[in-house]
């Protein structure tokens, strides 16, 4: 299983007798969010030079890691 919308789709479909309806408005919401999603990467690779974004998504990735870190350390308490 993957995400809560995933999740949200099974029980939907576990309770209602149109599978139909359910089906066409999860592919819908699917349809809609990967839209909003290359239309936002592509206007935000027009704005910010690529190389920006690289590094920038690498400091974000590493000052997660460290935060989820320093919060499973034991001193963190």
């Amino acid at each position: 299983m993957g995400d809560k919308t995933q999740l949200a789709t099974l029980l939907l479909s576990a309770h209602s007798q149109n599978l139909g309806v359910i089906f066409c408005g999860a592919a819908a919401a699917l349809i809609s969010t990967s839209f909003i999603g290359v239309w936002a990467g592509a206007w935000v690779a027009r704005v910010i030079p690529p190389r920006w974004i690289k590094t920038s998504a690498g400091v974000g990735f590493l000052l997660i890691g460290l935060s989820l870190l320093w919060g499973s350390l034991p001193i963190a308490g």
